[in-house]
């Protein structure tokens, strides 16, 4: 059976799609490679194996240029793992802090607006347009997924959709619209990453949540696995299975794994340790392991 991975990125502009792409890829191949070196060559000679839904430019209007994170991509590429400093700054104090604080501002929505970092506050104003639906721009981005996932079911491939920060929010609404809009019987393995999908805030906003009894989830999810590396705050709540159990109850799902204390995201560039970057998850080898045994159950 044909595997085939779809990544979905998270908010911010980005590079170009192609060269985007190229980097993404670079980073999954080096993650799977340390845990199955076959798989990685196999991922490599197909080249539709990976697929990007370059969403970003549809919402943005504009491109990142790649030559701001290429040498950090090289960077890691060639790092085995996080170093002693990479792990004592995921762990700072400073991090569990500002933890409390966003824990306390997703539980009482009011205190967003009192948060000291502006950055958070931005994300709160940008996804605000694709909760709204405005100028039915979450309506577009989620039908740029949405077209090869049709496709790729509907010639009964094997699909693993990797959901990065925001992207995991619009795959998951991807997927429920896919369920009961369309009644497309095809089914997928998800896989999030840094994902907001345990926050309330998010929660309250997503596809279904208006809905009752198993109308308020998607159908069409065999394993849903998450991943949260230490200290990422978009990932306020790294556990996804408890938010989800309802799910399994209702049997619209057969299992939902959180990776169990997480992994060390040690992407660095010339701001320091970003532990949220989608190159820092690629390569780290405890998430090849988990994409190398999903494509290689598919063999």
């Amino acid at each position: 059976m044909t595997n085939r991975i779809l990544f979905v990125p998270g908010k911010n502009p980005k590079p170009p799609m192609e060269e985007h792409r190229r980097q993404l890829l670079r980073c999954l191949r080096r993650g799977v490679e340390r845990a199955a070196p076959a798989v990685a060559q196999a991922i490599e000679a197909d080249s539709q194996a990976f697929r990007l839904i370059a969403w970003n430019p549809l919402y943005y209007r504009s491109y990142k240029p790649l030559d701001e994170d290429l040498p950090w991509i090289d960077m890691l590429l060639k790092q085995d793992g996080p170093t002693h400093v990479d792990v004592k700054e995921a762990l700072s104090f400073r991090r569990r802090t500002a933890w409390v604080l966003y824990t306390l501002a997703d539980i009482f929505n009011f205190f967003i607006p009192l948060l000291p970092d502006p950055a958070v506050k931005a994300t709160v104003q940008e996804t605000a347009r694709y909760f709204n639906n405005e100028g039915n721009i979450g309506q577009e981005v989620r039908e740029l997924l949405k077209v090869p996932l049709r496709e790729m079911l509907a010639r009964k491939e094997r699909v693993l959709i990797i959901g990065h920060s925001m992207g995991s929010v619009i795959a998951y609404d991807t997927l429920w619209e896919l369920t009961h809009i369309e009644k497309n019987p095809g089914r997928v393995d998800f896989l999030t990453i840094g994902s907001p999908l345990g926050m309330r805030f998010t929660q309250q906003r997503l596809q279904g949540v208006h809905e009752k009894g198993n109308r308020r989830y998607p159908h069409n999810i065999r394993h849903w696995i998450n991943i949260a590396s230490q200290g990422d705050l978009t990932a306020l709540d790294p556990n996804l299975r408890d938010d989800y159990k309802v799910m399994l109850e209702l049997g619209v799902i057969e299992a939902i794994t959180d990776v169990d204390g997480g992994i060390f995201n040690y992407f660095r560039n010339d701001l320091g340790l970003n532990v949220h970057r989608s190159y820092g998850y690629l390569v780290n080898p405890r998430m090849g392991e988990v994409i190398a045994k999903w494509w290689k159950e598919g063999a």
